[in-house]
C-alpha cells in the first residue's frame, strides 16, 4: 500500500496496523485492547478480532460468518454487541474466546430488514444503552419506522426512539464534556455534484428532527416532499460538510498522544463519492470546535485519492489507549495507525559548538 501517498500534519506518521481484515468496516476495542471489526458483505459478513502479540506482530481472529452485513460493533462489560440488517447479537466473554467464540446471543430483533442502508453502527452512550441507526431504505422517501437513530438497554429492552429525520448515519460519538451526540449523517443524491453537503450534526436530548426526507442540509427542500413542511421547523445541520464526502466514522479525540489543540477536537472518516462527475472524499477531516460548536472544517489525512483513482476509502476511526489513531479502510481491507512523533528537543550538550571567528 502507498502510503507514502498520505500526507499528514507535521509530525504525524502513518503505518499499516493489519492488511489481514477484508471489508473492514467499524471498530470497536475490547478491555484487553483487543480491536474488533465489522463488515458490509450480506449474507458472508465477517467479525474479525485483532490482537497485538508484541514482537510476534498483530493476530488475526474470525470469530463469526454468514452474517448479514454485521457492519456495527460495540464492545461492553466483557461481550461484543454487532448488529446485522435485521437484529443485534452479543458474544459473551469474547476476549477469552476468540479461537473458540460462542454461540451468539439474540438481544433484539425489533428491526426492518434493508439491503439500503440496512448496514448500523451501534456503540454505546454514557447514559449505558446501545445507540442504534435505521436508515432510510431509500435515496429518498417518507416510509415509516425508518430513517431514526434509536436506543434500547443492553439486554434489548425499552426500544425507543431518540431522533427522527435522519437518512442514514454510519457513525457517532458523544462530547466528552457535555455528553451531547454529535453524528453524521450521509445526504440524499440525485440534486447534482455540488447539492446538498453532508452533515454533521448534534443532538442535546432525545425528540429532534432533522429533516429527511423534507429538508436537507438544513436549508434545501426537497424537490418531491418539501412542500409540507418549511425546513425552519427541523434542527439544522452543526455544520456543513462536501456534497458526496460521504462521512462515516466519526471520533472525538480523547487520547493523550496528539498535541493538546487537539484534544476533544472531532475527527471524520470521508468514504468518498460514488456519483458525483469529479471525487471527493477519501479522507479523513478535522472539525474545530470552539465553545461547543463545530467552527472550522479542514483535511487532517489524505492522499487515498489520486486525480481520479482510489486505492483506500476510510471508514471508522478509534482512538487507542496510547493515543494512537486507528483508521479502518474496506476497500484495502486493512487498518493503519496514526501516531504523532514529538519532534526531538536539542539539549545543550547536544548542540552544535558555536561557530569560530
Amino acid at each position: 500500500m502507498p502510503l507514502d501517498l498520505i500526507h499528514l500534519p507535521r509530525n504525524f506518521s502513518i503505518e499499516i496496523y493489519t492488511n489481514e481484515v477484508p471489508g473492514a468496516r467499524s471498530l470497536a476495542v475490547g478491555h484487553k485492547g483487543t480491536v474488533f471489526v465489522g463488515t458490509r458483505k450480506e449474507g458472508d459478513g465477517r467479525v474479525y478480532a485483532v490482537v497485538d502479540a508484541g514482537a510476534e506482530g498483530r493476530r488475526v481472529f474470525v470469530i463469526a460468518r454468514g452474517l448479514d452485513m454485521p457492519n456495527g460493533v460495540a464492545f461492553r462489560d466483557g461481550a461484543l454487541y454487532v448488529a446485522e440488517s435485521h437484529r443485534i447479537l452479543r458474544f459473551d466473554n469474547i476476549e477469552s474466546h476468540l479461537t473458540t467464540p460462542p454461540a451468539p446471543v439474540v438481544v433484539s430483533e425489533d428491526f426492518p430488514p434493508s439491503a439500503v442502508h440496512g448496514w448500523k453502527f451501534i456503540r454505546f452512550g454514557p447514559d449505558g444503552k446501545l445507540y442504534i441507526p435505521i436508515g432510510a431504505p431509500c435515496n429518498v422517501c417518507q416510509q415509516y419506522g425508518y430513517a431514526l437513530i434509536t436506543r434500547m438497554n443492553a439486554d434489548g429492552t425499552q426500544h425507543e426512539v431518540y431522533a427522527e429525520g435522519v437518512r442514514n448515519t454510519v457513525g457517532f460519538d458523544w462530547q466528552p464534556m457535555t455528553q451531547a451526540l454529535w453524528f453524521t449523517e450521509n445526504g440524499r443524491d440525485m440534486l447534482g455534484d455540488d447539492v446538498p453537503a453532508d452533515e454533521l450534526n448534534t443532538a442535546s436530548g432525545a425528540g429532534l428532527h432533522f429533516g429527511f426526507p423534507y429538508c436537507h442540509a438544513g436549508d434545501i427542500p426537497d424537490p418531491e416532499f418539501g412542500k409540507l413542511f418549511p425546513c425552519n421547523v427541523y434542527q439544522p445541520p452543526a455544520l456543513k460538510l462536501g456534497a458526496h464526502v460521504a462521512p462515516l466514522g466519526m471520533r472525538f479525540y480523547t487520547g493523550m498522544m496528539f498535541p493538546p489543540e487537539y484534544k476533544n477536537q472531532i475527527f471524520i472518516a470521508e468514504h468518498g463519492s460514488w456519483n458525483r462527475s469529479q471525487k471527493v472524499g477519501y479522507r479523513v477531516t478535522r472539525v474545530r470546535l470552539k465553545d461547543n460548536k463545530a467552527i472550522e472544517y479542514e483535511p487532517f489525512a489524505e492522499g487515498w485519492l489520486q486525480g481520479e483513482a482510489f486505492w483506500g476509502r476510510p471508514v471508522d476511526l478509534l482512538v487507542m489507549s496510547d493515543g494512537a489513531m486507528l483508521v479502518s479502510d474496506d476497500y484495502a481491507g486493512a487498518i493503519y495507525r496514526i501516531r504523532y512523533n514529538p519532534p526531538t528537543l536539542l539539549m545543550p550538550e547536544n548542540l552544535p559548538p558555536p561557530h569560530a571567528e
